[in-house]
Formats: C-alpha cells, sequence, structure tokens
C-alpha cells in the first residue's frame, strides 16, 4: 500500500471526538500552490473505520480541493503523482498517516471534492483471511475487476473518475502561515459502502462500491491525541535536535525484498529531549535511549521508521525510530490487524499490508507499547514483557498493531516490541451495570472467541474535548450513525446500560440479536490498574441477515415502520424508520437490471422519499436492515436496503 495520499490530509478522527491545532510539524512541496496570495498549510489525513471482512479496499485518489466559501474556483490542495498510489484504506483503522503541511491559499473553504479513479481494476478488493459467517466472499479471494462496479463514475476509460463532494461539518478557515486541518474519513464500516448482490439464480456475486456518503468530513480537536502510523522515510540531514527525511513508499505491487520510492515530501522530526527516544539499528541489532540526535550523525541517507506524536504547537516528536542501510529491514516489521492469537504456543498472526498473516512469536523479552501520544511517558514506556500479556486476553483478534522483530531472516519470526496502535474488543454488549458490561466476540475460528469484562474508565480520567473545545473527562460514547452526537459526563454511563440492554428475537435460527458496538480501551487507567478500561464506545448497527416485508411499511409523523421476517427466522420484528432531519433512516434501492447493479438514495425527509419507500416496501419485497435493537423488540433501523430488478438471493 502507499501512503503518499494520506500524507496530504494530516489529521485524523476517533469517530469525530478527537482534534488538531497548532503549526509547523514538517513540511512539504506543491506545484499547484499559487504563492501570489497568503499562504496557510493543511495538515490532511484519510482515515477510516475498521472492517474484519476485507484485507484490502484498495483505491486511486487523483486529487483533492477545497471549495470557498460562497463559490468560486475549487483550490487543489493535491495532486497525485504519476502513475497513481493505490491506498489501502482497511490499514488506516482509526489512524493518521502522515505526509506533510500542505500550503493552501488563505480562506473560508466549506466542502472538499475527492476524486476517485473509476477504470476497471482501480478499486481492489481482496477478501480477510477469516471474514464474517455469512459474508458472500471467500478468505482471501481477490475479487475480479469485472464483478465490482464503481457508483457514480464519470467519463470513458481509461480516464473514468468519481467525483466525491463532501461538506465540511463546519466552514475551515485556513489562515495566514498558521496550520489547519481537515479529516477525511473513508468509513468502511458504512453499510453502502460495498454491497454485495448475490444472484437469487446462481451466478458471480458483484460488488458495488459507493462513495458518495460513506466519504466524510470529521473536525478534530485535540492534537496532541492524535495516533500516527509509523513514517518511512530516507534521511536527508542530521542536527542535535533534529532529523529531516524524504518521505519513502513501497513499491505496488510487493516485490521481495522490498524497495522505496522516494518523494519530494520532507517532514522534520524532533527528539524526545525529556523521555527519551528509543534508537534500534537493526543492522548492528543494537538498541539506545537517547535525548537528542548528536549520534545519529551516520544516518544520513539510511531508511528509517520513525513511530511519532505531535505536540501540541504541532512539532514531530521521536518516540522510536528503526534505522538500516536496507529498505526492507525497516519495512518488513508487519502493521495491521490481528488475525489470531494463539496463547498456546505464543505466536500472533498480523495481517501485513498485501493482507497476508504473518505469524510472530512472543518470547519473554518481547516489548509491548500502548501509543498514547497526549502522555509523553506513557508513549514511551512499555505496558508489558513478555508472555503473560498475550496469555490474559489482553492482546485479541482485531487489536491494530505495529510489529518489530529482532531478526527480519529468521524463521520463526521473534518480536522484538510490539506497538499497540489501536487497542478495541468488538462484539455484541452484554450485562450493562454502571460499573462495567461484558463484551463477547465470536469468530469463524473459534479459538478466537473472546469474552471479557470491562470496567468504565475513572469520571476524573480526561478523555479528549467535544466540539465546542470543552475539556470530557470520564467515559463517553456515541451511536455509529450520529458520530456528531457525542454523550458524555455525569450522565454517560448510565445512559450508556439504557442503550446497550436492548434485544430483538427474530426466532429460529436467527435468535435473538444483542446491541454490537466496538468498545475503545486504555491501559493502566486509576480506575483499573494494569488493565484495559473502557475509554470511550461506538454503538455499531447489527446486521439483519437478509429478509423480507411481512407488513407494509405504514408511514408516521417522523417516519414509519414495517414489518420484517429476516431469512431462517419466524417471528415478524417491527423495524421503525426515522424521517427526522439529521438522523434520518438512510433508505438505499439497489436495483439490477441486465447485470448493472445501481445504488439509489431515498431521501425519507422529503415527500418525494417517503411516498418511494411506501410504494416499494410491500408484503414480500426483499430488505436488508443494519439497526440497533430497542427494548422494548424492535429495531431502529440505521441503513435499509430495498431491492428491485434481478432479485439476490436470501441465504447471505
Amino acid at each position: 500500500m502507499n501512503k503518499q495520499l494520506q500524507l496530504i490530509l494530516a489529521t485524523l478522527a476517533i469517530a469525530g471526538v478527537l482534534g488538531l491545532a497548532g503549526c509547523g510539524g514538517g513540511s512539504s512541496t506543491n506545484s499547484n500552490t499559487q504563492t501570489s496570495t497568503p499562504q496557510g498549510t493543511s495538515s490532511i489525513t484519510v482515515s477510516d473505520d475498521s472492517t474484519q471482512d476485507w484485507a484490502t479496499i484498495g483505491v486511486k485518489i487523483l486529487s483533492i480541493a477545497f471549495v470557498p466559501q460562497g463559490g468560486g474556483t475549487p483550490v487543489t490542495v493535491y495532486t497525485a503523482p504519476n502513475p497513481t498510489p493505490v491506498t489501502n484504506l482497511v490499514q488506516l483503522d482509526q489512524l493518521a498517516d502522515l505526509l506533510g503541511n500542505l500550503p493552501v491559499a488563505a480562506g473560508t473553504y466549506t466542502s472538499a471534492i475527492v476524486t476517485i479513479s473509476a477504470n476497471p481494476g482501480d478499486v481492489t478488493l481482496v477478501v480477510s483471511a477469516d471474514p464474517e459467517t455469512g459474508f458472500a466472499g471467500s478468505a482471501g479471494q481477490t475479487i475480479p475487476s469485472a464483478q465490482i462496479q464503481i457508483q457514480g463514475a464519470q467519463g470513458t476509460a481509461p480516464n473514468k473518475t468519481v467525483p466525491v463532494r463532501l461538506n465540511f461539518a463546519s466552514p475551515v478557515v485556513i489562515a495566514a502561515n498558521q496550520n489547519t486541518p481537515v479529516d477525511i474519513e473513508f468509513n468502511l464500516a458504512h453499510p453502502a459502502f460495498i454491497v454485495d448482490h448475490v444472484p437469487a439464480n446462481g451466478g458471480p456475486t458483484f460488488w458495488a462500491v459507493n462513495f458518495n456518503g460513506p466519504v466524510r468530513h470529521h473536525p478534530i480537536f485535540d492534537l496532541a491525541r492524535l495516533i500516527l502510523r509509523h513514517v518511512y522515510g530516507t534521511v536527508s540531514t542530521v542536527s542535535s535536535n533534529s532529523l529531516v527525511i524524504f518521505k519513502d513508499y513501497p513499491v505496488e505491487p510487493a516485490t521481495n525484498p522490498e524497495t522505496a520510492i522516494q518523494s519530494t515530501q520532507t517532514l522534520t522530526i524532533s527528539p524526545d529531549a525529556t523521555n527519551g527516544t528509543i534508537y534500534y539499528d537493526l543492522d548492528a541489532k543494537t538498541s539506545a535511549v537517547i535525548k537528542d540526535f548528536s549520534s545519529l550523525s551516520g544516518l544520513v541517507n539510511k531508511f528509517v521508521r520513525i513511530a511519532a506524536r505531535y505536540q501540541q504547537d504541532g512539532t514531530l516528536v521521536a518516540v522510536r525510530i528503526w534505522s538500516s542501510s536496507s529498505f526492507n529491514n525497516v519495512w518488513f516489521s508487519p502493521e495491521g490487524h490481528v488475525l489470531h492469537v494463539d496463547r498456546t504456543n505464543n505466536v500472533i498472526t498480523v495481517q501485513n499490508e498485501d493482507g497476508t498473516g504473518i505469524p510472530i512469536s512472543v518470547d519473554g523479552n518481547t516489548k509491548f507499547f500502548y501509543r498514547t501520544p497526549a502522555n509523553a511517558l506513557s508513549d514511551a514506556t512499555p505496558i508489558a514483557t513478555g508472555t503473560g500479556f498475550i496469555a490474559n486476553q489482553n492482546l485479541v483478534r482485531g487489536f491494530k498493531v505495529h510489529v518489530s522483530v529482532l531478526d527480519p531472516l529468521a524463521n520463526p519470526l521473534v518480536a522484538q516490541s510490539v506497538d499497540i496502535e489501536i487497542a478495541k474488543y468488538d462484539g455484541a454488549i452484554s450485562a450493562s451495570s454502571p460499573s462495567g458490561f461484558t463484551d463477547t466476540a465470536s469468530f469463524v475460528n473459534t479459538s478466537d472467541d473472546y469474552s471479557v469484562q470491562l470496567g468504565y474508565i475513572s469520571s476524573s480520567t480526561p478523555n479528549g474535548k467535544d466540539a465546542s473545545g470543552n475539556s470530557i473527562t470520564g467515559f463517553k460514547f456515541w451511536n455509529f450513525a450520529y458520530p456528531t452526537m457525542l454523550d458524555s459526563g455525569a450522565n454517560a454511563v448510565t445512559d450508556f446500560v439504557n442503550a446497550t440492554n436492548g434485544t430483538v428475537n427474530f426466532g429460529g435460527s436467527v435468535g435473538a440479536l444483542q446491541v454490537l458496538g466496538s468498545n475503545y480501551v486504555t491501559w493502566n487507567d486509576p480506575a483499573h490498574a494494569n488493565a484495559w478500561s473502557a475509554q470511550f464506545s461506538i454503538l455499531a448497527p447489527t446486521s439483519i441477515p437478509r429478509g423480507t416485508v411481512a407488513s407494509a411499511f405504514a408511514s408516521s409523523q417522523n417516519g414509519g415502520a414495517f414489518g420484517m421476517i429476516a431469512s431462517g427466522g419466524t417471528n415478524t420484528v417491527t423495524v421503525d424508520l426515522s424521517s427526522v432531519s439529521g438522523s434520518a433512516t438512510l433508505v438505499y434501492q439497489i436495483d439490477k437490471t441486465n447485470g448493472i447493479i445501481t445504488v439509489s438514495v431515498e431521501d425519507l425527509t422529503t415527500s418525494g422519499g417517503l411516498a418511494a419507500v411506501q410504494a416499494h416496501l410491500i408484503n414480500g419485497t426483499p430488505v436488508k436492515v443494519f439497526g440497533v435493537p430497542q427494548s422494548d423488540g424492535t429495531i431502529k433501523a440505521y441503513v435499509l436496503f430495498y431491492y428491485t430488478g434481478d432479485m439476490p438471493s436470501a441465504t447471505t
């Protein structure tokens, strides 16, 4: 995967509740910038939500432009190099991959236009090694380009594109000589991003890729909490208090050994003069803690991998640095989601950039780090050493890690360190109480199943800022469907308990479905020493098996409802649809006619949209629902698909 694109956009939002401010932090060049007008910079990152079904969702982003307030010519802030790099969105699970700060003409901007290449083969889909039960793709499958249909494509090959326009949550003001962040998120968990269509009468499965809606803007409010992916580069200059690198990218598709493509984008990195930067020389197989770079003059023209964090003023500080004369040595250590944890043999399997699972042994000397950029000392200090950490289910399938190995040529590979970039437990939430809850996850490979008890962080623990810039303490949560509606403060735990104690029962082989959530945890909170505590949770829409309308849609003042029977179920369940602006159910018509899939939005906030839904949601219509089970046994729908034309199979 190439990270050229992510370098453009320099911030990340953990579902829209973190933030970025400050200036500095690096430099870059951009031929699109007109220097005759006052200039600011914009740090831009492409981020995403997680998915366990895909190993690769590769896209080619051609350009990004900001649209001035009041109209006018869009200002291009990024143009892809030639050849256009491929960005694997799966690797950006709640992380920011930094390129630099891009020059932008000073002004106020209200939206962005992201142009994505849409020729056959420009979107790459590779199924993960262990997708969820019922997923329409098979493990490890590369979807043929002829079975991928990109929605909204314009033009003719080889110049087909999809222009995606997204409104900023609030106007972005670029001030002269200041850095302003913009976060553009590809929401992989959005049900309408990649829609499968398995024909009822047999034949290949088709996949519709829909960028309009799942691509959105999130504001960020706390730069110091931004978690950056490791940065790769070639060292240009070294001084006592700074190290300048040219950003490097791997060859795509991957080569063996992997080689570097050097860019003209530069980044300036500072040492951690207080806590020390851990420096690993991969050639000499030595390590040291350094508080300045005076001993690293020999790094010029060598390759490095850097784990860095932002200071509040925008400077980048190195937490750990790996160096080698070979790019393959610094690149080889895999970064990705944990696929399996073998606690019997002390082996973790980590999905690398290509989606391949890499088995890595953990021994008594393996150090585990948890990335906490807001706390410099914690960020630089291992939270555990040895095999006991994984034995206690402190590392499970779904965590996002970057592993460094002692020797890239060894067999088996042995982990020197494991950077836990994102720690989260995904699954069904049950037994919610004021003191905690149970998170239960089930996988195709049952050895990865887990059921853990999680307590909340202390009510006094700092936990980011809200949209108004006010500091938050204690646990917080929000509904995946409405990421800006943050629930925090004194009532957050009570509200969470009320929101997660609902179930819906379809009977038959489907049975009862619980509320699902992604529960992001932090280590060694004052409330739970040397353990994980729930920092925040995102309530995810439960995927209901595809079914049919059992009782026709009936409208009401704020939307309406219909009855649904899921495939394999025996009970009719009421599905509530909202037409309230800002929280309306997202409704999509999925039509397959003459082999072409069309994904069309039906806007329930309009009379026309309501009328279309009422006309189609009649007895027998095939439907797919994603929603949150309620305490009264109904489903509050977040996304609804209804199908026309060639019917899909009811078994996936």
